[in-house]
């Protein structure tokens, strides 16, 4: 029981007791008295809690303490709430004994375990039937509690509808499982945990563990089944606090025991696990009592916008290269494995019990295995006695290993074991061959292996044999990108890579599907999505930390010099290939023979879009589409067909001319003279921009439009294949148009995910944005497609200004969850990347109208926009424009340079500062690190 210091501080009973007498001092109840008995209690109450939010926010006590102090100040308001209902407003002098009632609290409130603003769990127990004078009783304390703004739940029963109720219930059975007398008549309450001992725990434990482990799994699966989780649920998430309850339900059924010391006593568990126990429970206890006072209310959620408060709270200061946010989050993510480790250990002690007592598992029938060195026993490999590891330690691998090739579970006893002995994987064991042939084995199955490395993971076993996958084991990055922690996004990839292997994911990645045949070494591929990641966190580049990193472990893995030095490259340019083709301009030729000369080798392009898609696969459920599909797949063609051809200006005119050459074949309808003058309305970057359909799409509607004299027209078409609905705007061009197209579609709520700028021979402006709906899906709805068109007529045609009506919209929103990260606004500026044009890369945190406010700038500065490339990476916004100035050239001037980013920075957030006094590029800090 954790000792209260101070307790008339928090409450003095004896005081509240003499304040309420008082106002006594009459022989019965007024109603007229209520609100001044109410209002001692309600002041004795916010006192008390006051006090203990004090004590717990100065550090004085710790959560244990904190949730104990809560507990015993409601504790100390019933018990005279009792008293004083019973002797003043419903006294009986001399009560019946089915008069008698006894109070008890239930769930976590009997476990003592009352956080801030936890429900309060009352049974208002009697011996028989409720009699009118008991329902009066009951009724006044209830109001009362629920008068003080208390959340109560309650029920009143018998002894008997209480035995009842537990034996037909698994609910009800768990929350009296720890029922503790609270107050009132204790006789009543005993015979009632006579009764639950003898009836309910002694009629055996099956039912009820099988029981709570459904209801483990099922809360698991409703809740995402991975503690790896960014935003996860300390009380229902999987490695909380409810699956610490669920373990010493078990326990505390099976072993009638009342505290965690007395499973150590009955070696269910040992000393250390006990402290493994303690440190999770009073860990995550901190964690909730600070997220109750910070959200004043009940709030188990670790949400992005508390998760900084609380690492500040909790002292986690800033180190090089992991913020203190990042640190805190790690140090949960670590306590939720140990929850995982000791849900093992308790399973293991049970089945090994289980020929001792009367508890069984269920039984199945398994067909025989011969696994050499181990036991099979139900199913599960075991390991045939306990010096298994201690005297040859590679088998620390060789378990799980063999596991996977014989497709079975791994017995709880055996992990158990694994947990004792991993400190016996040392240097000797990490360079031993055969204990990295057996972990190639396992990385590199044709069958699979993420089960495998989850497994081997979440023993321990992982991070020990591979020390720098040890360091990214629950490591998370803040932001709203990445879903999962460093160490689960890598396992997720890796069994994403063997589902594209497999064919199982053809429909969704042909390319990769397609590609990952032609490989040379799997072992390379596989190893180089293994480390990819590797070096987060240290402060650095991690693509160039984890190159270096892979150098060392290529040859300690059985790799020879060119699949070591191919993974290297791998790793330092596993962004490149998405960098390029979601910030770059895919029609520059500059573009494709800056990436061409990078990769150099097809096999290094093959097994870098296989590893690019894998990786953004495995960032989080809905990161992947079909538009980033399109675009890797455009620049792994462009860059094979670089590889394999001629010289790119030879190949750039003759593609210009197979467009031109394929749109006539399309027009033959049309006559020789229509066909020449709407060829001649296109300059080369336009045939280059478009496929033959897009041309001949374009050919029809800008002659629907010359024909009717339209000054604007603007058609939509929806494109599943890249969840996204094409919008193209034929207008006369002038200067700002591409800002004012972007305002109108932020009013309508849309998102512009790429942008192709076109200027026509004749002046007129054939602008074309892909845009998405709010969820990422294509626009398709006649609805909300009519409102996108009015809303560009209605900017185009000078009856809205976008800028005043966008920052109307941004004072009505509601408060983006995007405010609680800091995105550091960042300018580049890039003259070798285009031969022709400037290339502007802005970074900065996402809002409603960032597009227009930077376009607009942009043509503030007297610079034209050529093509845009817009990417949103949860809160992060990183936006690509290639640009001119007013007489058509790149800008190269220092002084108009520096006018550039200051302007631009300032837009990007308001009052910041020049932070990037570099002219080229340098090495952008991109939101999209996977």
């Amino acid at each position: 029981m954790t000792r209260i210091r101070k307790q008339r501080e928090i409450i003095d009973r004896q005081a509240l007791t003499a304040d309420l007498e008082k106002l006594a001092g009459w022989s019965g109840y007024a109603d007229s008295v209520r609100p001044k008995v109410l209002d001692i209690f309600k002041k004795t109450l916010d006192r008390g809690w006051n006090e203990i939010k004090r004590r717990f926010e100065a550090g004085e006590i710790k959560g244990p303490e904190a949730i104990a102090s809560h507990t015993f100040l409601i504790d100390q308001l019933i018990r005279v709430l009792h008293d004083f209902t019973l002797k003043y407003v419903y006294p009986a002098a001399n009560p019946t004994k089915g008069e008698r009632i006894a109070i008890s609290a239930t769930g976590g409130y009997g476990r003592g375990e009352l956080s801030p603003f936890s429900d309060i769990d009352l049974m208002f127990l009697t011996p028989y039937k409720t009699t009118p004078h008991t329902e009066q009783v009951v009724e006044f304390m209830l109001y009362s509690l629920w008068d003080l703004g208390l959340k109560v739940g309650h029920a009143t029963r018998s002894i008997e509808d209480a035995v009842r109720l537990a034996r037909d219930d698994m609910t009800i059975c768990t929350s009296l499982l720890e029922a503790r007398w609270l107050w009132g008549n204790q006789e009543v309450f005993d015979k009632f945990r006579a009764r639950f001992q003898k009836e309910i725990i002694g009629s055996g434990g099956n039912a009820f563990v099988e029981s709570k482990l459904a209801e483990r799994d099922e809360r698991h699966d409703r809740m995402g089944d991975t503690r790896y989780v960014l935003e996860p649920n300390i009380k229902e998430g999987k490695g909380g606090l409810r699956d610490l309850q669920s373990l010493f339900w078990i326990a505390k059924f099976l072993y009638q025991v009342d505290g965690v010391p007395d499973l150590v006593a009955k070696d269910v568990l040992t000393q250390e696990d006990a402290n493994r126990f303690s440190k999770a429970q009073n860990f995550l206890w901190t964690v909730r009592c600070h997220l109750h006072y910070l959200a004043g209310r009940p709030e188990d959620r670790l949400g992005f916008d508390v998760q900084t408060a609380l690492a500040d709270r909790m002292g986690y200061a800033d180190r090089a290269g992991v913020k203190g946010v990042e640190r805190f989050m790690k140090h949960y993510f670590l306590i939720a494995k140990d929850v995982g480790d000791l849900t093992r250990v308790l399973c293991a002690v049970l089945e090994e019990s289980q020929k001792k007592s009367r508890f069984r598992f269920p039984s199945f029938s398994f067909k025989k295995f011969n696994v050499p060195g181990f036991a099979v026993d139900g199913g599960r490999l075991a390991v045939i006695d306990g010096k298994t590891f201690a005297e040859k330690p590679v088998n620390l691998l060789r378990l799980f290993e063999e596991a996977r090739k014989n497709n079975l579970d791994i017995h709880p006893t055996a992990l158990r074991l694994v947990t004792q002995n991993l400190d016996r994987i040392n240097a000797e064991v990490r360079d031993d061959p055969e204990a990295n042939r057996l972990f190639m084995d396992m990385l590199t199955a044709r069958q699979g292996s993420e089960l495998a490395l989850r497994r081997l993971n979440e023993a321990g076993v992982f991070g020990r044999f591979v020390t720098d996958f040890g360091r990214v084991v629950a490591q998370m990055q803040y932001d709203m990108y990445h879903v999962y922690t460093v160490d689960e996004h890598t396992i997720r990839a890796i069994g994403i890579m063997h589902r594209i292997e497999n064919g199982e994911l053809k429909e969704d990645h042909p390319l990769s599907s397609e590609v990952v045949r032609e490989v040379q070494s799997r072992n390379a591929l596989y190893v180089a999505l293994l480390l990819h990641d590797i070096a987060k966190g240290r402060g650095g580049d991690h693509s160039e930390l984890g190159a270096k990193i892979a150098l060392k472990m290529g040859p300690r893995l059985g790799l020879d010099a060119w699949e070591t030095e191919t993974v290297s490259w791998l790793v330092l340019h596993h962004l490149a290939m998405s960098m390029t083709a979601f910030k770059r301009d895919l029609e520059d030729p500059k573009t494709v023979t800056d990436f061409v000369n990078l990769v150099r080798s097809p096999e290094r392009l093959r097994l870098l879009v296989v590893l690019t898609v894998a990786d953004i696969r495995a960032v989080g459920p809905n990161v992947w589409n079909a538009w980033k599909a399109g675009l890797l797949r455009e620049l792994y063609e462009r860059a094979y067909e670089e590889m394999t051809g001629g010289s790119s200006a030879e190949r750039r005119t003759v593609r210009v001319e197979t467009a031109k050459a394929a749109l006539r074949e399309r027009l033959s309808h049309w006559t020789e003279e229509e066909i020449e003058e709407h060829i001649a309305r296109g300059y080369p970057n336009y045939w280059l921009a478009f496929d033959t359909e897009t041309h001949w799409h374009h050919a029809h509607l800008i002659r629907m439009a010359e024909s009717k004299g339209l000054r604007l027209h603007i058609e939509t078409r929806v494109q599943p294949d890249r969840d996204a609905t094409e919008l193209v705007v034929y207008t006369p061009d002038h200067p700002g148009l591409f800002a004012k197209i972007a305002g109108a579609i932020a009013l309508t709520g849309a998102s512009i995910v790429d942008a192709k700028i076109v200027t026509l021979a004749n002046g007129m402006a054939l602008d074309t944005f892909w845009v998405q709906d709010s969820l990422g899906g294509a626009i398709e709805s006649k609805q909300n497609l009519g409102k996108l068109w009015r809303r560009i007529e209605d900017v185009l045609y000078g009856k809205v200004w976008a800028g005043p009506e966008l920052e109307k919209s941004r004072q009505r929103a509601m408060p983006s969850r995007t405010r609680v990260f800091k995105v550091p606004p960042q300018v580049f500026i890039d003259n070798k990347a285009s031969a022709t044009y400037t290339v502007i890369e802005v970074h900065g945190r996402d809002r409603l109208g960032f597009l227009y406010d930077v376009t607009s700038a942009i043509t503030d500065l007297g610079l034209q926009i050529s093509s845009a490339h817009i990417s949103t990476y949860g809160e992060s916004v990183v936006d690509v424009f290639y640009v001119k100035d007013v007489f058509g050239m790149k800008v190269v001037q220092d002084t108009k340079i520096k006018q550039i980013r200051g302007r631009l920075l300032a837009v990007i957030e308001p009052g910041a500062k020049e932070k990037n006094k570099k002219d080229g590029p340098g090495k952008p800090d991109m939101a999209a690190a996977e």
